[in-house]
Formats: structure tokens, sequence, C-alpha cells
């Protein structure tokens, strides 16, 4: 166990921020399953009222610094593609 005083005060600070990241990555992680099953029903009003959520979220976890970058662009990327492919898609009705 530590004994410094700012050895401790990290350790609060990072398992403060660990709590918070989880819940940042679980919200951002829930935005996406939530479009992937709108994409798998071949819900299109859903799935475009879904995007600027997902990712709005998507980016703000870059930023924040729980997802990379690059694995931000690549979601939102696979996402934007099949929406718009379900776009494309001649409707079955």
């Amino acid at each position: 166990m530590a004994n410094h005083y700012s050895t401790l005060k990290r350790i609060r600070i990072t398992k403060r921020r660990t709590a918070i990241n989880k819940i940042r990555k679980s919200r951002m992680r829930h935005a996406i399953r939530a479009m992937r099953r709108a994409l798998e029903k071949k819900d299109l009003a859903l799935a475009a009222q879904l995007m600027p959520k997902t990712f709005s979220l998507i980016d703000r976890a870059a930023k924040w610094g729980i997802i990379k970058d690059n694995t931000a662009s690549r979601y939102k990327s696979r996402l934007h593609k099949r929406l718009k492919a379900l776009e494309g898609a001649p409707s079955q009705a």
C-alpha cells in the first residue's frame, strides 16, 4: 500500500475517474447497440434518429480518451455505411 499523501490522493482520483469512464463507455456501447439493433430490424427512421446521439457519444468518448480516435472513426464509419446501405436498399412492404 502506498504511504505518500500524493500517492494516496492519486489512488483516490484514479478510482473515481475509472468509475466515470466505465459509465461513459457503457453509455456509448449501449447507444451503439441500440443503433445496430435498429439497423438489423431495417428501421430506417429509428436508425436515422439514433445516429446523431450515437455519433456524439462516440466523439465524446474519443475526446475523453476512453477510446482511441481511430476506433471512434471506425465505429462511426461502419454504422454510417450500414445506414446508407439500408437507405439505398429497396423497401419490402
